[in-house]
């Protein structure tokens, strides 16, 4: 079953290749029978994919994670995306227990603690709701590119995800943000408006922060983390991530302290 899943998987990727983003999308419903899954972040990349979604109307399901902890920008993209393309985007919430018990043991930003404290929060609200989510899926899509950062250099178009039985393809990981960004404007996408100040990458609100000049666009997520191994554990099964010297949580203030429209686009 393993070899069959990464022989379909090259064969996609490799069929994909040569396609536009349309093509794409049409080719994975082609190949993949059974539920496919879109797990959107509201962030750039995954309107240009959900744009794509909504004007194909075929049969791949566009999902979120609302983590409960969002930027007020990221809730505003997602009603004026359901709005603009006259669809529903489907919400997968954190378990109520496994939250409360979380905040009454670690406090409400307790995931400021510690780096295994941290990857607690991000494990409930974000990689069991995503299990729920996939739960049947035999393809999951999401809006990941290789250039986001040094851990996402190597995603491929579509790669076998064995441990959750499925397929799962990155239909934009060969675009460039200048790709994205003339997509999005070529086609009058909605997008977070954080993205024209200086936000690149938009996550909960409390672990995000602008990006400063040279940073890569990854740079303010848990940005007091070492680069290298910063993940939620969405697209790393075992994430592992340390503290850096002198990067150690501040005040939440410090969150858009760097916020610069000039670095946005």
């Amino acid at each position: 079953m393993s070899f069959q899943l990464e022989q379909a998987a090259q064969d996609l990727a490799s069929a994909m290749a040569g396609l536009d983003l349309k093509g794409r999308l049409r080719l994975i419903e082609a190949r993949i029978p059974g539920r496919l899954v879109f797990t959107t972040s509201l962030g750039i990349e995954d309107q240009a994919v959900t744009h794509a979604l909504a004007m194909a109307q075929g049969r791949i399901e566009i999902v979120t994670l609302n983590t409960g902890r969002l930027f007020p920008e990221t809730y505003d993209t997602w009603a004026e995306t359901e709005s603009a393309y006259g669809i529903r985007i489907r919400a997968y919430a954190p378990e109520r227990v496994a939250e409360e018990d979380f905040v009454r043991q670690e406090g409400i930003n307790g995931f400021r603690h510690s780096v295994a404290a941290r990857q607690a929060c991000c494990g409930f609200r974000k990689v069991e709701p995503l299990a729920r989510a996939l739960d049947g899926a035999a393809g999951w899509l999401t809006g990941l590119r290789a250039g986001q950062s040094a851990n996402r250099a190597d995603t491929p178009l579509a790669e076998a995800d064995p441990a959750r039985g499925l397929i799962k393809v990155n239909p934009i990981a060969d675009w460039t943000r200048a790709d994205v960004d003339r997509f999005v404007i070529d086609n009058y996408v909605p997008y977070n408006v954080l993205h024209d100040r200086g936000f690149p990458s938009i996550g909960c609100a409390p672990c995000t922060r602008a990006v400063k000049v040279g940073e890569d666009e990854r740079a303010g997520r848990w940005w007091w983390e070492q680069a290298s191994k910063k993940e939620c554990g969405l697209h790393i099964h075992a994430p592992e991530a340390d503290v850096a010297p002198g990067q150690e949580p501040a005040a939440f203030e410090t969150i858009t302290r760097n916020t610069n429209p000039e670095l946005a686009r």
